[in-house]
């Protein structure tokens, strides 16, 4: 194995959880591993595919593809659906052992982070395949890793190595980018691998004769800016391999959130304060584990016709309980949404995030009481799962 010598440079490590809500739904059915199977919406529902396996990705199906079109591709095709909950908790425990490395973790998406490991001693790759091989063995999840100088490259070295892997099995791959190789590894890789770069860009990049990485690297700056403005002279900096963004582990979170689209539009009160109840209790966990409370309730919702409104009101004390969300928001749907109006959509959110209150005089000994139930079921969830328990569903 060779060792590459990152010293006196940044060492950032990229990992992405190989087809993720498959590997998931693998542990719960292992019956499933090895056939092709989608995870995601009913096809006669609007359902469209969140993430499928590879034994299904021969046949062509894609994540974002309409789920009837993925079933016309693979007439076989087993349709599983969403294990509620379940995704997040093992995304956070893959992201707990990224924390091991580093306190510099940056998780950009359920199943993707950005770690700065400049700090460690051991040589990258070693570090990089004993990430890989504890997530592997601890959790039972397959994932890919890529090590470089910077964010950009890390992120593309990842998918490289997932590209160049076996087609009919997760990647489990591992691609290390040695300092001052950046622009070489990047120079024959296709335009659509870099970060940032969508169809409609590449499209326009192809017109012009540019169809690598390299390509756009070699041509002069100013064509670039000419053809993309000021975006142009950014394309030609990440074509190069260049990234000093820092891998940031707290962002100013504005909002927490959490919202659910019906298959079918709903009309009966009773469902949608029953799904407002749920969301109203996962967006009040979140908000629990990180710590804050918020000054603001808002609801999101949408008729059919895909009109969407927001309503939101704010409150004299932050909030962080399940119920104190859930009868806030269920006040606001009552003044906006006439009795029996079909909705398509609907969510909720907390805002105005702050440290929480805890003082008995402001809140009273029954809210006090509450806030006491509420941690013993958020311990009985973290200890076995968020399935584990569920307050009633009567409003």
């Amino acid at each position: 194995m060779k060792v590459y010598n990152f010293h006196m440079n940044r060492t950032i490590l990229h990992l992405d959880l190989d087809a993720f809500f498959c590997a998931v739904e693998e542990l719960h059915d292992p019956a499933l591993r090895g056939k092709p199977f989608a995870v995601g919406g009913r096809p006669d529902e609007r359902g469209v595919v969140a993430s499928c396996s590879y034994a299904a990705r021969r046949f062509g199906v894609r994540s974002a593809m309409p789920m009837s079109r993925a079933l016309r591709l693979c007439p076989g095709l087993l349709v599983i659906s969403h294990h509620r909950g379940n995704y997040g908790e093992m995304s956070e425990k893959v992201m707990q052992r990224l924390c091991d490395l580093s306190p510099l973790v940056e998780q950009i998406s359920i199943d993707e982070a950005f770690v700065d490991i400049s700090d460690l001693h051991e040589d990258p790759q070693t570090v990089a395949r004993l990430l890989q091989k504890r997530v592997n063995d601890e959790l039972g999840l397959p994932c890919s890793v890529g090590v470089a100088s910077n964010k950009l490259v890390a992120k593309i070295a990842t998918e490289a190595g997932k590209k160049t892997a076996q087609k009919d099995s997760p990647p489990n791959a591992v691609t290390v980018v040695p300092p001052g190789a950046e622009a070489a590894f990047l120079d024959p890789l296709p335009m659509e691998m870099l970060w940032g770069v969508g169809p409609k860009t590449a499209a326009k990049l192809a017109g012009y004769g540019i169809k690598t990485i390299g390509d756009t690297a070699r041509r002069p700056p100013a064509d670039l800016r000419r053809w993309f403005g000021e975006n142009g002279a950014d394309l030609a900096r990440r074509a190069g391999g260049v990234d000093d963004s820092p891998v940031v582990n707290e962002h100013a979170v504005k909002s927490v959130s959490q919202e659910t689209t019906f298959v079918r539009d709903v009309r009966d009160d009773k469902d949608l304060a029953a799904t407002l109840r749920e969301l109203s209790a996962e967006v009040g966990h979140r908000l629990r584990q990180a710590g804050i409370a918020g000054t603001t309730v808002r609801i999101k919702l949408r008729w059919p016709d895909f009109t969407t409104l927001t309503r939101q009101v704010s409150l004299a004390q932050p909030v962080d309980q399940d119920e104190q969300i859930y009868a806030t928001a269920l006040n606001l749907l009552g003044k906006v949404r006439a009795k029996g109006q079909a909705v398509r959509l609907i969510g909720v959110g907390v805002s105005g995030l702050g440290a929480p209150l805890r003082q008995m005089e402001l809140w009273g000994a029954q809210t006090e009481k509450s806030r006491k139930l509420q941690d013993t079921l958020d311990k009985i969830k973290e200890k076995f799962g968020d399935e584990s328990i569920r307050r009633g569903k009567n409003p």
